[in-house]
């Protein structure tokens, strides 16, 4: 009785438009990290660039719980809508908290490993850029999805593997004089990782809620 009273109910499709402003401002953080992350005279410019963005997601953030709130019929569980906007929100303040550590270190130079998990960052917030409208029309879009959960997932492990290997290039370069070095980079290190995971944890939300809705 209450599936059907729904159906007929007009639901709340402001959502999506908020999904969607919010992933977009999640490339451009992404867009402008990586950037970053090519080293040089505009790294501080770029990092206030990226704590901008962070704020303007926190802003999207808002208005979707304030949506929450207010919205008796919502196109999908309410708890799925706030951990979603929740798990976007996350990646990037990992970014910002990636930019913090740059910054409070005076870090202008970075290395390969590092820049290769910014390209990763960048090709994730683009496949959840490109997820995030299919939302629309779960059961038509079932396919599309899986498959960028999926390769979201493979990013993710391939960051694991960049962030392992750039941590052994680390201590070897810096175990016998320059200790600092080694705990400057495996801080960046691993807030870079935990952007990946951020965005492996919205794969993985979008993937449940298109199981609930199959």
């Amino acid at each position: 009785m209450l599936a059907w009273l729904q159906a007929l109910m007009p639901k709340e499709d402001k959502f999506f438009d908020l999904f969607e402003r919010h992933v977009a401002v999640s490339l451009q953080a992404a867009q402008a990290l990586r950037r970053l992350l090519d080293g040089g005279e505009s790294v501080p410019q770029l990092c206030a660039e990226v704590i901008q963005l962070e704020q303007d997601a926190d802003a999207v953030s808002a208005e979707v719980l304030q949506a929450l709130r207010r919205s008796f019929i919502t196109p999908f569980d309410r708890g799925d809508i706030h951990g979603l906007i929740n798990d976007m929100d996350d990646a990037v303040d990992q970014m910002r908290q990636t930019v913090k550590a740059i910054l409070l270190f005076d870090v202008t130079t970075f290395s390969p490993a590092m820049q290769k998990i910014g390209d990763l960052i960048v090709e994730s917030a683009e496949i959840a850029q490109g997820s995030m409208p299919m939302l629309r029309a779960l059961n038509s879009n079932a396919a599309k999805l899986n498959a960028a959960s999926e390769k979201i997932v493979q990013l993710e492990e391939e960051s694991d593997q960049l962030y392992l290997q750039g941590l052994k290039e680390l201590y070897q370069a810096h175990k016998e004089d320059r200790p600092m070095e080694y705990i400057v980079g495996s801080e960046i290190y691993s807030h870079l990782e935990k952007v990946v995971d951020c965005f492996e944890d919205v794969a993985e939300r979008m993937s449940g809620i298109l199981l609930e809705h199959l």
